[in-house]
């Protein structure tokens, strides 16, 4: 009985010695980062969907804008038929006016012969006009006859002038419509132009909006993939120094390099360690970073010491073309590379084309394209 309980009291311990006891998995988890990568695909798919929206709400505003310039030229049309139209009412106007002022001169005149001839007598009683003159009956024939002859010559010129009156009564109806006719018109384009114009702006305001609701997803999706990246790199570094640390000893930058990588991989490695920390002007963290502070920290990991400004970190080393740039040098932006003082903004290089950095204030550190047009060149230092 005692050497059974023996017996499995040394398979315990045989058991406990060979299975070491489990740790826990190296924080941030491989579900933190698989969270964050889908929050990335989230907030990718939202932007998508915006961006989609701002497109057609662009070709609904491109579709009013044309609507409005046609509109607004259809309206210039009207108003210069509306000017001809009011040039031709006023001519008729001047002709008619004319016209009245004739048969006002021609009764005038009438009415004066008449006056003149007979005193204010009404030659139309027979017996006034056989006696108001000399010659007795015949008299009254000459005098009838010429009065015939007279009555004849201004009836003519009276419905002469009635034609012309009547002529010009026409020309002033048609005038009339055809300016009432164009005013309407007139109206009528001046409201559809300004319907259009509405319609514009209102389209306007809501690209606007669509526009400001881009820029938040782009905000939020570079901040999702600038998280998940951070998470994924911490990760990593996490599982290395894990298993640095059974090796036996701290994972230090000598670590690192004894496993393979480059001084610049180091210092690379360790600014994407800091993604999503704020930019802060003169700031060289740990807790946040301007450009130059973030690039000195990284390369101070493996031991090279440059001042924490881009002035000198230009010349702290060898310039490298940019197609022979490694992991961890340094790019600098500026006007121009004869003077330092020029260089305004740093990064380190991480590959394919990007870098990590720390932009501007209210922004993070956070990965980006290298290529920007105020880029002057890269050093690497030592």
């Amino acid at each position: 009985m005692h050497t059974v309980k023996a017996r499995l009291t040394i398979a315990c311990c045989l058991v406990v010695t060979m299975c070491p006891p489990a740790t826990a998995e190296p924080a941030p988890s491989a579900g933190d980062v698989a969270r964050a990568r889908a929050a990335v695909q989230a907030r990718a798919k939202a932007l998508g969907a915006a961006t989609a929206r701002l497109a057609s709400a662009n070709t609904r505003l491109d579709d009013l804008a044309a609507e409005a310039g046609r509109l607004v030229e259809a309206y210039n049309g009207q108003l210069v038929r509306l000017a001809a139209t009011q040039q031709h009412h006023a001519i008729a106007m001047e002709r008619l006016q004319a016209a009245e002022a004739k048969v006002n001169e021609t009764k005038a005149a009438v009415s004066m012969l008449a006056a003149q001839s007979y005193a204010g007598m009404d030659l139309s009683d027979p017996m006034v006009s056989l006696f108001s003159g000399g010659g007795g009956f015949e008299g009254y024939l000459h005098r009838a006859a010429m009065l015939e002859s007279i009555g004849k010559e201004q009836s003519e010129k009276l419905k002469q002038v009635r034609d012309t009156q009547q002529v010009a009564a026409v020309l002033r109806a048609q005038a009339a419509d055809a300016y009432n006719e164009q005013q309407q018109a007139a109206k009528q384009a001046e409201q559809f132009k300004a319907v259009a114009e509405a319609a514009v702006a209102g389209q306007q305001r809501e690209a606007k909006l669509l526009e400001a609701e881009k820029a938040e997803m782009e905000q939020r999706a570079d901040a999702a993939r600038t998280r998940a990246e951070r998470l994924a790199r911490e990760r990593a570094a996490a599982l290395e120094q894990d298993r640095l640390n059974r090796m036996g000893g701290a994972g230090s930058a000598a670590r690192w390099m004894a496993s393979g990588d480059s001084a610049g991989d180091v210092a690379a490695n360790w600014a994407l360690s800091q993604l999503g920390k704020p930019y802060v002007w003169a700031a060289d963290g740990p807790s946040s970073y301007d450009c130059s502070g973030l690039t000195m920290r990284a390369w101070e990991k493996v031991g090279v010491r440059i001042d924490h400004w881009t002035g000198t970190q230009w010349t702290s080393g060898p310039h490298i073309p940019l197609n022979r740039l490694k992991r961890g040098d340094l790019l600098f932006y500026g006007r121009e590379t004869s003077d330092p003082g020029d260089i305004h903004h740093v990064g380190l290089f991480v590959g394919r084309g990007m870098m990590v950095h720390a932009p501007q204030t209210g922004d993070v550190v956070r990965v980006a394209s290298m290529w920007r047009r105020d880029l002057v060149g890269a050093t690497r230092p030592r």
